[in-house]
């Protein structure tokens, strides 16, 4: 027990963090770079859910299912058809050999003689103490990062029948016949479009009224056209009542607009979210406030407990990696500058990206938030369809829009739903940054025929709707 513990197996620190994914190594490297004595814990394996289990792993398969998308249309390209059938043994050996690269770099910097790190599973005992493998670690403060896991859904029948969640389908080696997708989130999304290319027969089952419901509904509507042009089933608006099982299939049973339906197939892929990860962290010890399962943290991502930060995706704020990175920057900074003006998140710019075919990206408001907010603006779309270089690449689906100020033109929000999203956003995220107006798309030369140039349209648009044109 924590409290037998021997003198010589207690340890001191200014900072330590609990958690060595993107989050809890921003903080612990921004905390060293101010001086001070880091300590890092985690039980492993190391490396993050991004690198492991997340960003770079799903990417990784994307690509190989867009290339043989691409092959499967050659003929629409004037070139002599292909048989293009998918190897998933190798796609996932290519998977492996570039996870355990990124993996790799991050051990190294987490094994940084600055820093002391545990290999062990952390454990509140105090506000001001935790026990980490047989080792009492104090620390004057704290950094919790431990991440997500997947959420548990209390469908009846399910466990009985069995499902996979997105760590287990990564390393899939052969592909289902057919697939029930639970979900119409990010994971849903990319995973259905994956197995759907490879061949697998994909049914999305999607409780929101459109994909991707935290977005705006015309955003959610295109991918699903987009996908049910491919051969996707895309039922939203669903209520799960039951599952049921036989040794060959599984059986999803809902109402849908109040009329009872099933769906069978080979496996079900749960993808009904992700939770703050807290098992064993006892965090009542450490006397923090929860929230729905969530740590509750202000704008300088301190809990609480004014020494004891949370960032990622422990707060279930934005689990998105590039602000997960800047939570534990601002938390550490905080941590190590106790005598200065606290440095808080701001959400002007966030920004979401989803690796479909189309992709879909997203910055700052969208209109749902500015009606919720009552904040005025003015929007104007554009579609690729009429787009001259989508048209060149045969990449019709989707549309830009843009969300501006009515008085002055500033852009206060993005979306992208098309080809080259996630890279075409981030003009508009500059634009925003340095809070930029319609009139500054306009002005700012744009090379044709670009995709870039796509965003000049709805910006006239916008102009002329403020009578500047």
């Amino acid at each position: 027990m924590p409290s037998q513990l021997s003198q010589k197996n207690e340890r001191r620190h200014d900072v330590v963090v609990i958690g060595g994914g993107s989050a809890g190594y921003a903080a612990a490297r921004t905390a060293c770079d101010a001086g001070a004595d880091v300590a890092i814990v985690d039980q492993g394996p190391l490396g993050g859910l991004c690198i492991l289990r997340g960003c770079m792993p799903t990417k990784t398969i994307l690509r190989s299912a867009e290339i043989m998308a691409l092959m499967k249309r050659a003929r629409e390209f004037g070139l002599v058809p292909v048989t293009a059938r998918a190897d998933l043994s190798a796609i996932v050996d290519r998977k492996n050999r570039l996870v355990q690269e990124f993996a790799d770099y991050r051990i190294a910097a987490l094994r940084d003689p600055r820093f002391t790190l545990y290999e062990s599973r952390a454990e509140f005992v105090s506000p001001h103490e935790i026990c980490a493998g047989g080792v009492r670690i104090r620390g004057e403060a704290f950094v919790i990062a431990t991440g997500s896991r997947v959420s548990e859904v209390a469908i009846p029948g399910l466990s009985e029948a069995g499902y996979v969640t997105s760590d287990e389908m990564l390393d899939v080696r052969q592909a289902p016949a057919s697939l029930l997708v639970l979900g119409g989130g990010l994971v849903a999304v990319e995973f259905a479009q994956f197995f759907s290319r490879i061949g697998t027969k994909v049914t999305l089952l999607q409780r929101g009224a459109t994909l991707l419901s935290d977005m705006d509904q015309d955003v959610g509507e295109a991918l699903a056209s987009a996908f049910q042009g491919e051969g996707i089933e895309v039922l939203t608006g669903v209520s799960f009542e039951q599952v049921t099982s036989s040794p060959t299939t599984k059986t999803v049973h809902f109402r849908q607009n109040g009329v009872s339906q099933i769906r069978s197939a080979d496996v079900i892929f749960h993808a009904l979210g992700r939770r703050p990860n807290l098992n064993g962290l006892n965090v009542g010890a450490a006397g923090v406030a929860l929230l729905d399962g969530r740590l509750v943290v202000g704008a300088d991502m301190r809990t609480s407990q004014p020494h004891i930060f949370a960032v990622g995706d422990v707060n279930d704020l934005t689990p998105i990696v590039h602000l997960a990175i800047q939570q534990g920057e601002t938390a550490a900074f905080n941590a190590t500058h106790p005598d200065v003006p606290a440095r808080v998140i701001e959400h002007r710019l966030d920004s979401e990206m989803v690796f479909t075919d189309p992709q879909v990206a997203i910055a700052g408001l969208s209109e749902r938030q500015c009606r919720e907010q009552a904040i005025p603006y003015l929007s104007a779309s554009y579609p690729f369809a009429d787009h001259g270089k989508a048209m060149c690449l045969g990449a019709l689906a989707g549309f830009v829009k843009l969300l501006c100020r009515p008085d002055n033109g500033e852009l206060i929000g993005a979306q992208i739903v098309g080809p080259e999203a996630a890279e075409l956003i981030h003009e508009l995220i500059a634009v925003m940054y340095f809070h930029g107006t319609a009139q500054d798309l306009l002005r700012i030369p744009h090379y044709h025929p670009t995709l870039a140039e796509i965003v000049t349209y709805p910006a006239e648009s916008i102009l002329e709707q403020m009578g500047r044109i």
